[in-house]
């Protein structure tokens, strides 16, 4: 029973850390990307994208972390590019011109629409169940109604309680397997990078 609890709060902390992170990837890369591509034809534009270029791989290391400690899904490790020894600007332009790179952004940038529907997952999940179990405490002191009915008996606060209950359960289980598709598009989003 604590190990099922333990599962459904660490679950649960992944789904909305799947939101945080989709979400600052998008504003990150957003920022980033349009201030480096409008400065681009000044001198300070070009190694500011090949820094931005090169925070796809701790992203990519951080997302592969998160997911084996909330999911417990292994992704292979990220390709890391050899750095040769050549000029400053004969690597920004490898950088520039690497694929990889523009497709790991692709994909992160992706994780914002992933971790909206995330949160909201979460939200359903969490938090519906709680508010149906705590109606008994509640209905006293609130004008609560549910699918229009108003709420002002004892037998029917309980009975939306033991709903929450069910709900609870049922979400246990969903909660486990959402967050297990959440962990396999970081699998997926890795091994396209990797390609």
């Amino acid at each position: 029973m604590v190990r099922t609890v333990v599962s459904f709060v660490q679950n649960g902390y992944f789904l909305l850390l799947t939101f945080v992170t989709g979400l600052f990837y998008f504003s990150f890369y957003l920022v980033a990307l349009t201030l480096g591509l409008s400065l681009s034809f000044t001198v300070a534009g070009v190694p500011l994208l090949t820094h931005v270029l090169r925070t796809t791989t701790a992203f990519l290391q951080f997302e592969r972390v998160q997911t084996k400690i909330y999911t417990d899904i292994t992704t292979e490790p990220c390709v890391k590019p050899v750095n040769s020894d050549v000029s400053n600007w004969l690597q920004a332009k490898k950088e520039l011109m690497n694929l990889r790179r523009w497709i790991a952004i692709g994909w992160l940038l992706l994780k914002f629409p992933v971790g909206i529907l995330s949160l909201m997952i979460a939200v359903l999940l969490y938090a519906v169940p709680l508010v149906l179990i705590a109606v008994p405490f509640l209905y006293p002191f609130l004008n609560l109604s549910f699918m229009g009915a108003s709420v002002d008996t004892v037998a029917q606060a309980m009975t939306l309680s033991a709903t929450g209950v069910v709900l609870l359960m049922v979400s246990c289980r969903l909660a486990d397997r959402l967050a297990r598709l959440m962990g396999g598009y970081t699998r997926l989003m890795i091994k396209h990078v990797n390609r």
